[in-house]
């Protein structure tokens, strides 16, 4: 079950993020008026970014095998879909990391223009909290091989796997805001 602290935290980080997209949607409209925005934004790769978007979509659902797993008390099914997910979610960071070295490449950087600062902020701040959730996997993976399995240690899956979810759907929104709204 999903605690109070646990709401007001992803709540919390909800309202962090709708002031990235606000920052986003302002810096555009200013962007658009003076005429650089659409030039900066021909450099994104929108196959590349779907294809980033899928694999961080995939690690949803294997998070949430994992859970299925904890639920069951199968603590070896509950290692093996968080041991995938952390996989994914570095492949995810791996493949960002990889779009950003292109777009620096095509001149977009922090430095270049506003819609460069933006990009970079957006998907900067959304890799750190990528790499929090990562860092949760590994916790609960280390805490499920030391001990005896607990429904503690259930629940801290559960939380954990809430969290990514959010992270996971705060991409599709950055996915759909960058790659296609532009």
């Amino acid at each position: 079950m999903v605690s109070v602290g646990t709401i007001a935290f992803l709540a919390q980080e909800l309202m962090f993020f709708a002031g990235l997209f606000a920052m986003y949607f302002t810096s555009r409209a200013n962007g658009l008026a003076a005429g650089d925005w659409e030039n900066q934004t021909a450099h994104l790769n929108v196959m590349f970014g779907l294809i980033i978007t899928i694999v961080l979509v995939a690690s949803s659902v294997t998070s949430q095998f994992g859970v299925f797993a904890a639920e069951r008390g199968d603590v070896y099914g509950l290692r093996k879909w968080f041991a995938v997910t952390v996989l994914l979610g570095v492949i995810f960071l791996g493949l960002v990391a990889y779009e950003w070295t292109e777009m620096v490449m095509h001149g977009v950087s922090v430095q270049s223009s506003v819609y460069g600062s933006v990009f970079y902020i957006i998907t900067g701040f959304h890799m750190a909290h990528v790499t929090a959730g990562i860092l949760a996997f590994i916790v609960v993976l280390l805490r499920v091989s030391k001990s005896k399995f607990t429904p503690a240690q259930a629940t801290a899956a559960m939380v954990t796997s809430y969290y990514w979810h959010f992270v996971d759907v705060v991409w599709i929104g950055v996915f759909i805001t960058l790659y296609l709204v532009q």
